[in-house]
């Protein structure tokens, strides 16, 4: 199965992975000046205090970032667990249209918490919400990190499931599962 839109998803992985990347630079940044303080300690100097406020909060709000921002690229990439024990046993014209159906639900759930999360975002913005930590981050900030991540999941799984139907269609008895069918064309 070939994405049309693998770009889009793999610019979210970039932005997942810049995520990642400011989570670990921001605990190497707090963890070096611990130790720069215990040193200081040790010469009997005085500590320098020096501290990143809310880190604990910002890790977790990147963490939101970078587990909603991959969710495309980890559908289109088959990274996703999948219990296949029972479908994978069905013959081909029945398996694309169980395929399908499971697409169909996949993509109304991830539309519908696209949805909710876009009402969670206007009350955010209604309430003017912020974080209850050190920090006050406005929560929209996050939960629109997050909304990008759910509805790039919605179009890979629309994209899939087009590409599902137009086989089920066409000739479903040839239909191969799409892990297997980008392992063969390798």
């Amino acid at each position: 199965m070939t994405f049309r839109l693998r770009k889009l998803y793999d610019l979210g992985a970039w932005g997942a992975a810049l995520c990642m990347l400011a989570i670990c630079t921001l605990v190497t940044l707090q963890v070096l000046a611990r130790v720069l303080d215990g040193v200081l300690v040790t010469l009997g100097q005085s500590r320098l205090g020096l501290e990143i406020s809310g880190l604990s909060e910002i890790a977790a709000y990147l963490l939101v970032g970078a587990s909603g921002l991959a969710l495309a690229y980890t559908f289109v990439h088959y990274a996703h667990i999948r219990v296949t024990l029972v479908v994978s046993r069905l013959p081909p014209r029945v398996r694309v249209w169980s395929e399908s159906i499971c697409l169909a639900i996949a993509l109304l759930l991830s539309l519908v918490l696209t949805w909710e999360l876009i009402v969670l975002v206007r009350e955010s913005i209604e309430f003017n919400d912020v974080s209850s930590g050190l920090l006050a981050i406005p929560l929209w900030i996050p939960q629109t990190v997050l909304i990008v991540g759910v509805a790039l999941l919605a179009i890979a799984i629309a994209e899939a499931l087009i590409m599902t139907l137009r086989t089920a269609f066409r000739e479903p008895g040839r239909y191969v599962p799409p892990e297997q069918s980008d392992a063969i064309s390798e």
